[in-house]
């Protein structure tokens, strides 16, 4: 069965974003079909996607490569982040169903939960979904869209560190829910806006200034979960 050009590019999204390709290097289809055991053609599509979202250009004599964003360009992601996830929250207040508060109350309650007992390793997950579910809640396709490849490039540039209290961290989460709930978009604006505008001190970029990747990992490629 032919697997789809969405879940090859999530596969190679995902790679690029764990450090499997490096900044620069070339992908060509040939290679990337055999490592995916896929054929040419949804690897040509996801590449074109890739491009369009940032995490690869189109090189003279070298075809595809994975990009190297400057750390202006990094920066402007960050900040572009601290813009929109307010106004998501904000539209969540509005638009939000019952089944999107259900998911984010729990989400809240066991995050409270871990961070209380201090299971820190779950937290990072923990906090991802809740922010991916409060995009998803706006009501709008094409700003949980940006919202979601926002925190793609931003773990593809930076390194999180943890908060320094988990607690208040899951607190302020459980803040903006309860807006969300009461249908205050302003106030759900207000609490995502100084909420991202804290987390953005932790993050530390994983590239210098002369474009060498501070860390780099060798993720081994697993296609068991994409879709066929």
């Amino acid at each position: 069965m032919r697997v789809p050009a969405h879940s090859v590019c999530t596969a190679v999204r995902d790679d690029i974003v764990a450090g499997v390709y490096e900044r620069g290097s070339r992908l060509t289809e040939e290679v990337l079909a055999r490592r995916y055991g896929v054929s040419r053609v949804p690897v040509r599509e996801a590449l074109r996607t890739l491009e369009a979202e940032g995490f690869v250009v189109t090189r003279r004599h070298a075809g595809a490569c994975v990009a190297e964003p400057t750390e202006q360009e990094a920066a402007d992601v960050l900040e572009m982040r601290t813009l929109l996830e307010p106004l998501g929250a904000a539209r969540a207040a509005q638009r939000r169903t019952e089944a999107h508060l259900k998911v984010l109350r729990g989400l809240v309650r066991l995050g409270q939960e871990r961070a209380r007992k201090g299971h820190s390793e779950d937290l990072r997950s923990l906090g991802g979904w809740f922010h991916e579910t409060l995009a998803q809640a706006c009501g709008s396709p094409s700003l949980t869209a940006v919202l979601t490849q926002l925190r793609h490039k931003i773990a593809w540039m930076y390194a999180v560190e943890p908060p320094v209290s988990p607690v208040e961290c899951w607190a302020e989460h459980g803040a903006i829910v309860d807006a969300v709930a009461r249908g205050d978009g302003e106030r759900a604006r207000a609490l995502t806006a100084l909420h991202a505008e804290r987390a953005t001190g932790a993050h530390r970029l994983r590239f210098s200034v002369a474009g060498e990747r501070v860390r780099t990992s060798q993720h081994a490629v697993n296609m068991s979960g994409l879709r066929h």
